[in-house]
């Protein structure tokens, strides 16, 4: 009645279609095995016989040759690679170069850090492209804001900075301070 393949969604079948071929050291059957990283191609011999490869070995992250660019390291030219949090900048001589430059670039937003008095607050993005505001300071200093830092002091705690952010209704500054609370309209 069924049109489905059945034996697509069983373990036994899905196994026995996949010739990744012999071990190299044991001559054991290969097989594709899962890890918190992703999967990847291990012996069945394991523990025993210790091999395994990248899934996709053949695959390039190189994205596009950068024209007119050199590494400042061995004057190969720099290439924009893919990587597992995102984009960057790579020497094309890997792995004999290790050169890797971010695209992220943090940018100052010329606001002292409130915490250290030392550093300054930074707009930087995580690995899913989020913006964030920290102390230039870090590790030293974690401070740390989700919205933009904003020069006013709040009227009601006194702390040196407010947060401003953008609802359905307009902009609000807030103080950033947990047990302060106070909001406001800028003005």
């Amino acid at each position: 009645m069924s049109k489905i393949d059945q034996s697509l969604f069983s373990a036994k079948g899905s196994e026995a279609k996949q010739d990744l071929g012999e071990c190299p050291q044991c001559q054991q059957q290969l097989s594709v095995k899962h890890s918190k990283s992703g999967p990847f191609i291990g012996c069945k011999g394991y523990p025993k016989c210790d091999f395994l490869k990248p899934l996709h070995e053949n695959e390039s992250a190189d994205v596009k040759v950068i024209d007119g660019s050199a590494c400042p390291l061995c004057v190969a030219p720099l290439v924009i690679k893919k990587g597992r949090y995102g984009f960057f900048i790579g020497c094309s001589d890997y792995p004999n170069c290790t050169f890797i430059e971010s695209t992220n670039k943090s940018e100052d937003t010329e606001l002292a850090c409130p915490v250290c008095q030392k550093g300054q607050m930074a707009k930087r993005a995580n690995k899913f492209g989020k913006s964030f505001y920290s102390c230039s300071h870090y590790p030293k200093c974690k401070y740390v804001l989700n919205f933009p830092p904003i020069a006013t002091e709040c009227p009601e705690c006194q702390w040196p900075i407010m947060v401003k952010k953008t609802l359905a209704k307009g902009e609000v500054l807030y103080c950033p301070q947990k047990h302060c609370g106070f909001k406001k309209s800028p003005e």
